[in-house]
């Protein structure tokens, strides 16, 4: 195998902390911790936590600050390793065969000229480094999480018709999981682990700043302590920090104070919206 990938300047927790703010992504010290020990260590980092922390956006922002390509792999309910790994182009197949005269011998059909490849066969192969985000691992079947062990154990992948594959150059990987259903022991062996929790309404209002520098810092305090109250109760589904920024961009636009008329902006289940003008959450917020 080639090496780790890239070694930019971030040297510390520190360093990636103030690096990650560069692109407007805010986080706390022990989120920084673990970004600088899985760039440092070369480990996956799974990373945990309700939909809407952020966990997605950590890739996104790593990807931009080590200037590495961000290949995302979007985990979902039947997914399989043809949709993941690779597959083969059964038209082009299908054409070599009927183009020779004497048949095609079995293994001629299975080169590489006729693979097809799907994100975790881009990622390992790319020259260049690569930012591997896995993302909602959750949703996919025991399957196909076992079938991730090899890749985050031992950076390759195997391909029956072709043998073992190993990184070019070892991608940077981070595995999100809502917690929608629990992971398998030997996954999260093979990961570094973080949860990331909602952050207070003072750093969500400085988040809001970061992503917004239009905003005032009335509209973005008002905005997270609102949101921050939604969160307390037993809604179908909470608001995350990306519905944060947007009703905070909705108040601007529209350059009205008034937080109820936006509600469609932060919640998105009807039940949810009667629920919160029934009893009044957002009295005096």
């Amino acid at each position: 195998m080639s090496d780790r990938g890239p070694k930019p300047t971030l040297t510390s927790p520190d360093a990636v902390r103030a690096a990650l703010a560069e692109q407007h992504y805010l986080t706390d010290e022990a989120l920084a911790v673990a970004v600088f020990l899985a760039l440092d260590l070369g480990e996956p980092l799974l990373l945990e936590g309700e939909a809407g922390v952020g966990k997605t956006e950590t890739a996104k922002a790593l990807s931009a600050v080590t200037g590495s390509r961000l290949i995302r792999l979007q985990c979902h309910e039947g997914i399989d390793v043809h949709s993941a790994l690779y597959d083969w182009d059964y038209p082009r197949q299908l054409l070599a065969v009927r183009a020779a005269e004497g048949g095609v011998a079995q293994e001629e059909l299975f080169r590489r000229e006729f693979l097809l490849r799907r994100p975790l066969l881009e990622a390992i192969e790319s020259p260049d480094p690569v930012v591997l985000l896995i993302d909602e691992i959750d949703r996919a079947d025991d399957e196909f999480e076992a079938f991730l062990l090899e890749l985050l154990s031992d950076f390759q992948v195997t391909i029956p018709e072709l043998g073992t594959i190993e990184a070019r150059t070892r991608p940077t990987v981070i595995v999100t999981s809502n917690r929608t259903r629990e992971l398998h022991d030997a996954l999260k062996r093979r990961c570094l682990y973080h949860w990331i929790d909602f952050p207070t309404s003072e750093r969500e209002a400085e988040i809001v700043e970061a992503r917004l520098p239009g905003v005032s810092s009335e509209i973005a305090e008002r905005v997270a302590r609102a949101v921050a109250r939604l969160r307390e109760r037993d809604l179908y589904k909470a608001p995350g920090i990306g519905e944060t920024i947007a009703w905070a961009r909705a108040l601007g636009a529209l350059g009205d104070a008034d937080l109820e008329r936006t509600l469609g902006v932060a919640l998105k289940v009807r039940e949810d919206i009667e629920r919160v003008r029934a009893e009044g959450v957002l009295e005096g917020a």
